[in-house]
């Protein structure tokens, strides 16, 4: 997340309009608050430190602290 707003930041000072904005999508994401967490799933696994945006796959997965952590945790709620 950090890196994706310093690319925004960037592309909203070259814009004449001096917006820019995207989209971060995935039908769940961990963003990584505080600390260091790895996310294993579908065979590979992912770390992540405070500003990473993580996102989930739809396989079975864990979530492991590698310290104390903060995450937050966002999933699409579809309605049926």
């Amino acid at each position: 997340m950090t890196a994706l707003a310093r690319e925004q930041l960037k592309l909203a000072r070259r814009a004449s309009s001096g917006r820019s904005a995207d989209t971060v999508s995935g039908e769940a994401t961990v963003h990584v608050l505080h600390g260091r967490v790895r996310l294993n799933g579908d065979g590979h696994s992912w770390d992540g430190t405070p500003g990473d945006l993580l996102t989930v796959p739809s396989a079975r997965h864990s979530l492991s602290a590698l310290e104390d952590s903060v995450v937050l945790l966002t999933v699409v709620k579809t309605l049926s």
